[in-house]
């Protein structure tokens, strides 16, 4: 059933990014060119998603487990640190040059378009690296 529900949660949020527009990376770089051409539609979009978040997010901080019975797994910290800056810097900074950012590559990394298999590898490269990084730095 877990596995079931996270593929359901996961399929959800694919064709939500889709219908959404935010797997087409012409819409993201029309969002992000605040000086130019802006459209604020992805903005609406994620104001939406955050108002449909909250409802949830608030529940789940009350409860000791989620619905399927495992522990509730919420962040606890709350301060920002350069490690969390220079992460949020390289993901906007990579959002930016590409057009997409990770869950709607992963929805459309079968259309066949060569740039987002190349985003898809390099952010799996960064995410080796990350792993690598961390294992050297904790022991």
């Amino acid at each position: 059933m877990i596995k079931l529900s996270a593929f359901i949660s996961g399929l959800l949020f694919g064709l939500g990014l889709l219908l959404a527009g935010m797997a087409n990376p012409t819409k993201v770089l029309a969002f992000l060119d605040v000086a130019g051409a802006w459209d604020p539609s992805l903005a609406l979009v994620m104001v939406a998603a955050i108002g449909v978040a909250v409802g949830p997010l608030t529940w789940a901080r009350q409860q000791s487990s989620s619905l399927l019975g495992r522990p509730m797994q919420l962040p606890s910290k709350r301060e920002l640190d350069p490690r969390l800056v220079g992460g949020s810097l390289l993901f906007g900074i990579g959002w930016g040059i590409a057009g997409i950012c990770p869950g709607p590559a992963v929805a459309i990394v079968f259309t066949g378009h060569w740039q987002v298999i190349v985003f898809m590898l390099a952010m799996l490269a960064g995410m080796l690296l990350f792993t690598a990084l961390e294992t050297r730095r904790n022991h």
